[in-house]
């Protein structure tokens, strides 16, 4: 469907603020790192005004911009030294962006902060400053540490230089990717507990708690699949350690169904914020030796990761965090196990996460609200292949080749052919027509946004008077009747259906009538200057076209305020139009296992304050995701004006700064298409 430093007083936690206060930046240290011609600009705007932020302007403001000389502009500016998109951890290599720059005469590194927290275990905690981020890594609580955070390109980097040095990394670059190395660690003890709660007051539930005692911080990621949730540790357990853990017994549950797969990673089950742990660190014992064989925990050591396997049980999560004296791991296991989160990214972007109650059930929401309006804030249309519009891939490539911060999965596909089944517009150019009048967002790049169910109404004229309706543009909806592809679809167009008929047109003129053949046989080349009429199922139709019959094509929205806005996503049942439910699955012709499917979803919505919210719902606690009805009622009580049902199930996926951050990328599955927001204005 569809609503994560040595410093300079050599201590990490307590002294961190003071000692953060010594790094030598100066007024103009928060500008981007590398910049295009236009963010060039930009910072010379924020140069002369004297202003830390990296709120990137209107395009059309660009010529206003007041100009200071290239020594003042590389004094302005850090250096930008190297960058990549992959790192190398203990040997292991992992998709996390990273740059390096020049700060003086210091040379700075900066990760990725959603991949910080993926890779190393870093708990990012709720900000306000989107140029700061506080983070917890077996720190005290009361002194989170403040990291200098920097938004470049498609990415926010945190600044780890000092981080590193306390933590005792060590960093070298080759062939763009960072490789680090982290101190060796030895895990001393595994504990697992548990502990008898009352789930709303009537159904006793058993959430399990597994303590991982280590003689020193190290890094260490969480993840998630259906019934397994999996530890990596970058450090090595004792031999007579892992003998005391056997693998799990499987039991398949009797009284719960299996819902669909949650895949929810380490990324939806994030870690505790600062302000408010679901258990206090105080009361954390210092783990004590387990007898053998009471384990439900399996350990597999390698040369430098330990692996920690647990089962799971259906609709729970994980969620980790570490403290600190002893340095400890813990892990818990519940069906509620997601925090709140509250984080500014950017102007214009901030990550919440939340568990929201509908009636006895209890939501984990995560979600991304957009302000349309900052400037230099885009939001396009995205799709798999850029060449054409066969082609599905996951969203987690999709987005950083499309170059966008943010992302989520969008409209409805066909999963055999690879095409799309709904509409695309992008900077006012149809891609691909909406089908059965289904719901639809739109907007243009003024931050006027429109969503309600939509068509396209496209009528060809022949130079001897005929009207005949088309039925679809580059679509993979077949009806009988006539349907175009131009090159948005490709090079190439393969039938969809038997014994089409294909009418060239090269300059608004008929050229050639061929048969197609069989469905998914022959590929025939797409004019670049024209496109390919198909007739399915009603050959009379080929009379008309005769070679050197001039045709023109007039095409308009219903409803017609559409056709004002530049970019258009389909997808649908709309929820919530006026604050209003106004869901009817059925008048979109949506089918009935569909309206009644309980399921992960994705939504984009508006709020009263023009913003955008676009949101993925996982599984109620202890069960499956929600019904459309349920949707369309969560999406009312989080206060949104409209809203519009996504794609979802295992397309569920919300992209932010180069990592998926409502489940583990391996439980996703590969989409057509989605909404990117970009951070590269136009010069």
């Amino acid at each position: 469907m569809s609503f994560k430093t040595k410093t300079s007083c050599g201590q990490v936690g307590i002294k961190s603020f003071r000692c953060f206060k010594k790094l030598s930046f100066n007024s103009f240290s928060l500008v981007l790192l590398y910049l295009s011609s236009a963010q060039v600009g930009q910072a010379q705007q924020l140069v002369s005004e004297k202003v830390s932020s990296n709120v990137a302007p209107s395009p059309s403001l660009s010529s206003n911009y007041p100009t200071l000389n290239h020594q003042q502009l590389v004094a302005a500016l850090p250096q930008l030294l190297k960058k990549g998109t992959k790192i190398s951890l203990n040997g292991r290599t992992l998709p996390i962006a990273w740059s390096q720059w020049q700060s003086g005469k210091s040379t700075r590194t900066g990760i990725s902060d959603t991949g910080l927290m993926q890779a190393m275990g870093v708990e990012l905690l709720n900000t306000n400053n989107s140029n700061k981020q506080p983070i917890l890594w077996f720190s005290k609580s009361q002194k989170p540490l403040l990291l200098d955070a920097k938004l470049a390109g498609s990415y926010r980097y945190l600044d780890i230089t000092n981080f590193i040095k306390t933590a005792g990394w060590q960093l070298q670059n080759e062939n763009n990717i960072l490789k680090i190395s982290s101190p060796s660690a030895s895990i001393k003890n595994v504990q697992q507990e548990n502990k008898l709660l009352q789930n709303n007051g009537a159904i006793p539930i058993s959430p399990q708690r597994i303590i991982v005692e280590l003689n020193k911080p190290t890094p260490w990621q969480v993840s998630q699949n259906r019934n397994e949730g999996i530890i990596t540790v970058e450090g090595i357990a004792e031999p007579e350690l892992i003998q005391r853990f056997t693998p799990p017994v499987v039991t398949p549950p009797t009284q719960n169904p299996v819902l669909p797969d949650e895949g929810s990673g380490n990324n939806l089950n994030l870690n505790p914020p600062f302000s408010a742990p679901p258990f206090p660190p105080a009361s954390i014992p210092v783990p004590t030796p387990q007898p053998q064989g009471t384990s439900q925990i399996k350990l597999e050591s390698s040369q430098k990761q330990t692996t920690i396997k647990v089962n799971v049980p259906t609709g729970w999560r994980l969620r980790a965090s570490t403290i600190s004296n002893p340095n400890r791991l813990v892990i818990d296991i519940a069906p509620d196990a997601l925090v709140e989160r509250n984080i500014l990214w950017s102007p214009g972007v901030r990550w919440q996460q939340k568990l929201v109650n509908l009636g006895a059930n209890r939501f984990p929401i995560v979600w991304l609200e957009v302000d349309p309006k900052q400037r230099g804030l885009t939001l396009k249309p995205i799709w798999s292949n850029p060449t054409s519009l066969v082609g599905i891939a996951p969203l987690v490539n999709i987005a950083p080749s499309s170059q966008a911060s943010a992302a989520v999965n969008a409209g409805f596909f066909n999963r055999k052919q690879l095409v799309p089944l709904g509409a695309l517009r992008l900077d006012n150019r149809w891609v691909s027509s909406p089908i059965l009048n289904r719901g639809a967002i739109a907007w243009n790049n003024n931050g006027n946004i429109k969503i309600g169910r939509l068509s396209l109404d496209e009528t060809l004229t022949t130079s001897t008077g005929e009207n005949i309706p088309i039925l679809g543009l580059n679509t993979g909806y077949v009806q009988a009747g006539i349907a175009r592809y131009t090159p948005a679809w490709g090079t190439t167009y393969t039938p969809l259906t038997d014994n089409e008929i294909l009418v060239v047109v090269q300059k608004n003129q008929v050229t050639n009538v061929v048969m197609g053949g069989k469905f998914g046989q022959t590929p025939f080349p797409i004019p670049s200057d024209g496109y390919l009429l198909t007739i399915r199922a009603k050959p009379e139709l080929a009379d008309v076209f005769t070679v050197d019959k001039v045709l023109r094509i007039n095409s308009s929205t219903n409803p017609v305020e559409f056709n004002q806005y530049s970019n258009v996503v389909g997808a649908g049942p709309v929820l919530i139009q006026n604050r209003q439910i106004v869901l009817d699955a059925k008048a979109e012709k949506f089918s009935d296992a569909f309206i009644a499917e309980a399921a992960i979803r994705t939504a984009i919505a508006t709020t009263p304050s023009g913003k955008i919210i676009i949101a993925a719902v996982h599984n109620r606690a202890g069960g499956a995701g929600p019904t459309l009805a349920e949707f369309a009622q969560l999406m009312q009580q989080m206060g949104v004006v409209d809203a519009l049902n996504l794609d979802g199930g295992s397309s569920t996926s919300l992209y932010l700064g180069g990592q998926l951050i409502n489940r583990s990328p391996a439980t996703a599955a590969r989409v057509h298409n989605g909404i990117g927001i970009f951070f590269k204005p136009n010069p």
